[in-house]
């Protein structure tokens, strides 16, 4: 009876085997036949806009161990950001010089499109800027009209610093409406007021910036109050007086008293750059969210079925047949001695 029992548990077993091959070979079709669906996914639409003047040279992080500009820090964030939106997500680019943004693509879907965008990231460089100055307040206003018409929010990186500084009465009057764009201004750089890089006409670094070498106040519009105290002070032909201001310009920091002042004008949010990765979540929390169908590939799934139906066939069910045949010559080793007694 024992034997019969067992026999038909083996039996089963070899059934158990059809059925399993079956199971694989049908997840298996079911990849190739259905390999992706459809859902609703909320993703981000972006306008990722860089900094590329001179203070964004400024070597005041670390990559992969070796010294790194703002520069290639914010790219290699920007690259990272991309890479972790979600799908259906779009991004476009621009940079940022002088006192305007210029667009180099609209946002385009991140996921069939991401080596093309990756590619267009990491190929931005300093040497794009069509101007020296670097007016932070109107190009980041400029930047912001630019994301509302393309209805996209905004990730502006900089380290803000304007050069030449903000006249004495301060920066131009933003005229948009505060929230219709949302996003992130990303401050660039490290705490610490460090060395601008200088460069000569073929772009080839030449040392640092020295302090008789850049504007330390700026000597448009009206003059400060208690200019007249200045030396060489002249209502019509020297309203700024004579001296030239000698400051800290020629170094460089992040302002993020600054940047949080422009974000708080605009209803952005704001955050310091500090590493290349995490980006993500803190955009996607402050983005409008845009729902959409975005594909989903099953292709995994059916693969993990299919493999999981094959460990069955070629591990579970050889090792219970061992088992059941170990117990079996148990059995009979233990039942022979008595029936030859």
């Amino acid at each position: 009876m024992i034997a019969a029992m067992i026999a038909a548990v083996i039996a089963r077993l070899r059934d158990a085997r059809f059925l399993s091959l079956a199971f694989a070979g049908a997840m298996l079709g079911a990849a190739f036949l259905f390999p992706r669906a459809e859902a609703v996914r909320n993703g981000a639409d972006l306008l990722l806009t860089l900094d590329i003047t001179g203070s964004m040279n400024t070597r005041d992080y670390a990559l992969d161990g070796a010294p790194a500009s703002r520069i290639e820090f914010a790219k290699r964030a920007l690259r990272r950001l991309v890479a972790d939106l979600p799908c259906p997500s779009r991004a476009g680019l621009a940079i940022f010089t002088e006192r305007e943004p210029f667009l180099l693509f609209e946002p385009i879907d991140v996921c069939t499109n991401f080596a093309a965008i990756d590619a267009a990231i990491a190929a931005l460089d300093w040497r794009m800027a069509w101007e020296g100055d670097s007016r932070i307040s109107a190009g980041f206003f400029r930047a912001v009209e630019m994301a509302r018409r393309i209805d996209a929010d905004l990730v502006f990186v900089t380290d803000g610093q304007e050069a030449p500084p903000l006249p004495a009465y301060g920066a131009p009057v933003f005229e948009g409406k505060r929230g219709e764009v949302l996003g992130l201004i990303l401050g660039a750089g490290g705490y610490e007021p460090a060395p601008i890089p200088k460069f000569d006409d073929r772009g080839r670094e030449i040392g640092f910036y020295g302090a008789d070498e850049v504007p330390h106040e700026s000597r448009f519009g009206l003059a400060p109050p208690g200019a007249e105290q200045h030396e060489g002070y002249n209502p019509r032909n020297a309203p700024f007086g004579s001296a030239m201001t000698i400051g800290t310009e020629h170094l460089s920091s992040v302002r993020e008293p600054y940047l949080r002042q422009l974000a708080e004008t605009t209803g952005l949010a704001y955050a310091h750059l500090e590493k290349p990765d995490g980006l993500a979540a803190a955009l996607l929390a402050v983005a409008h969210p845009r729902p959409s169908l975005a594909p989903v590939d099953l292709r995994p799934a059916f693969a993990a079925a299919a493999l999981a139906g094959f460990a069955v066939l070629y591990l579970v069910i050889p090792l219970a047949e061992i088992l059941l045949l170990r117990r079996r010559r148990s059995r009979l080793a233990t039942a022979l001695p008595r029936r030859l007694t």
